[in-house]
């Protein structure tokens, strides 16, 4: 069992089966032990990594979140406990693909979507969760989801909320309006 003490220190307390986890005594680096927890989909050693004040946004070499790993692994509650700390639904890796762009499982992606996350939104290459799980070859159910909730989208039925995204953008679109509209 490994225990996080305050401060984020990890002691390692008995043999663990899996001994793939890093050790780190540094409290800003603790994270790298949860990214190897999403992975896993250790629920239990995630949550008191979180519990410890390690960031939930914290990135691999590709600039993956820890809900992109879970999302990936079909760890759904592991993604729930993400988001409860703060992880960003929003986040994009190098490669401009959120947590949907790489999760194939049916219920991991009705939660993504029901807590925000957009189904059309395209990584650097153009390419949507739905075009990406199609060449990955998912189940053919996270398929059709994918393609209803797809189709939900292109129909406007999902457009009454807008992202923290799309607000942002739409305020800052309105700042430059208004700032160009006073200098005429």
């Amino acid at each position: 069992m490994y225990v996080v003490t305050q401060g984020g220190t990890l002691d390692f307390s008995e043999t663990h089966s899996d001994m793939s986890y890093v050790f780190i005594n540094d409290s800003s680096q603790c994270s790298v032990p949860l990214l190897q927890a999403c992975i896993d989909g250790d629920l239990g050693y995630a949550k008191r990594l979180l519990e410890s004040g390690c960031d939930p946004n914290i990135r691999d070499s590709r600039g993956r979140t820890g809900l992109h790993l879970a999302a990936a692994r079909g760890n759904v509650e592991i993604c729930r406990v993400l988001h409860k700390f703060g992880a960003d639904l929003l986040a994009t890796d190098y490669q401009g693909n959120t947590a949907l762009h790489l999760c194939g499982h049916v219920d991991t992606i009705q939660f993504l979507v029901s807590n925000g996350l957009k189904i059309d939104i395209c990584n650097h290459n153009g390419s949507t969760p739905l075009v990406l799980a199609k060449r990955r070859g998912v189940n053919k159910d996270a398929i059709r989801l994918l393609e209803g909730l797809e189709e939900q989208e292109v129909k406007g039925f999902n457009r009454g909320t807008h992202s923290k995204l799309e607000t942002m953008q739409m305020a800052e679109s309105e700042r430059f309006n208004i700032s160009c509209m006073a200098g005429q």
